[in-house]
């Protein structure tokens, strides 16, 4: 499983309108999302515009091509095309990716499993 991050900017005198238009999103989106194989995906937006997105999936390259090519997103994504700053091409494509650098499972894990090889049995 991949956790994928990105940001974007929405011009911040569409944020209302921004929202409103995830309230809610067309149902046929959705289903292409979820057929993309993206789950657990967060958009979150501050009153500056300023946007963080995040999901999950087992391939997100499989998962951005499917998008690229389905006539729904298409659509959808030329919808949104007016919200965001300096944005070249669709936004399920050339979104800003985020590094991951904390993950407090995988430490957990990490540590837990430390802790059990270095305990005497």
């Amino acid at each position: 499983m991949t956790r994928v991050a990105f940001q974007l900017t929405v011009r911040p005198e569409l944020v209302d309108t921004y929202i409103a238009r995830h309230s809610p999103v067309w149902p046929d989106m959705l289903a292409e999302i979820a057929a993309a194989g993206r789950r657990n995906y967060s958009i979150f937006l501050a009153d500056n515009g300023r946007l963080f997105g995040y999901y999950e999936t087992d391939d997100d390259e499989a998962a951005r091509a499917y998008l690229a090519a389905s006539p729904v997103a298409a659509r959808w994504e030329a919808s949104m095309a007016e919200f965001f700053v300096g944005l070249e091409g669709r936004a399920d494509q050339a979104a800003t990716p985020l590094t991951e650098v904390f993950n407090l499972h995988e430490q957990l894990t990490i540590s837990t499993r430390n802790d059990h090889e270095g305990s005497p049995s």
